[in-house]
């Protein structure tokens, strides 16, 4: 494959150096096959330069963050699809200013808490388990049993789970607010219905 190939092209060994490697402002673009040769076209590699100083990384503060109040139907969605988008937002990743250390998440309203769904037999195998603190005190419950008597629950169990196991973690869960049927009382902050798709 060295030397010039067919049509009097560059090759490999008309590039490189004694060492058999390549400048730094040239790229292989082949293999090409012309008239049963093999040969390497090569072009000239243009290498742009950022400045640095145009740019600069900007950190969120308690100050500077635009939170907001969002509103998604729970009406038929996973409770693992719903709780991982809901995560997501609490945390404040879908904004480009998303800071790791600061509470830049948004407020979500969940709504329909008790149409939840799980896929194939979650409702009844899957089992949570607790423990009381006294002696014998270990509880199990399935998903079936908390979306009777507490449905909100289930999902803020799950996205709490999605959250940092830190203090951060433990102030986004407040930012959380789920209710079992269509209507809430967070009227007054003109909350933005949006779907999962729009995350």
């Amino acid at each position: 494959m060295g030397g010039r190939g067919a049509g009097g092209r560059i090759g490999i060994r008309d590039l490189t150096d004694s060492f058999g490697y390549f400048p730094n402002n040239a790229y292989l673009c082949g293999p090409q096959k012309v008239w049963g040769s093999h040969f390497f076209i090569v072009k000239p590699l243009t290498i742009k330069t950022v400045d640095t100083l145009s740019y600069k990384t900007v950190s969120l503060n308690k100050a500077t963050v635009n939170k907001e109040w969002l509103v998604i139907d729970a009406t038929d969605l996973i409770l693992g699809r719903l709780a991982s988008r809901v995560a997501l937002v609490l945390r404040g990743k879908n904004k480009p200013g998303f800071t790791p250390h600061v509470d830049c998440g948004d407020n979500v309203i969940v709504i329909n808490a008790d149409k939840i769904r799980l896929t194939g037999k979650k409702m009844t195998d899957r089992v949570y388990v607790r423990y009381t603190g006294y002696p014998g005190g270990q509880r199990f419950t399935t998903p079936k049993e908390i979306l009777a008597s507490r449905p909100a629950e289930l999902i803020r169990r799950s996205v709490r789970g999605m959250l940092p196991k830190t203090r951060l973690g433990d102030k986004l869960i407040n930012n959380l607010y789920v209710y079992a049927g269509a209507e809430h009382p967070h009227q007054a902050q003109n909350p933005k219905t949006i779907t999962l798709n729009e995350i």
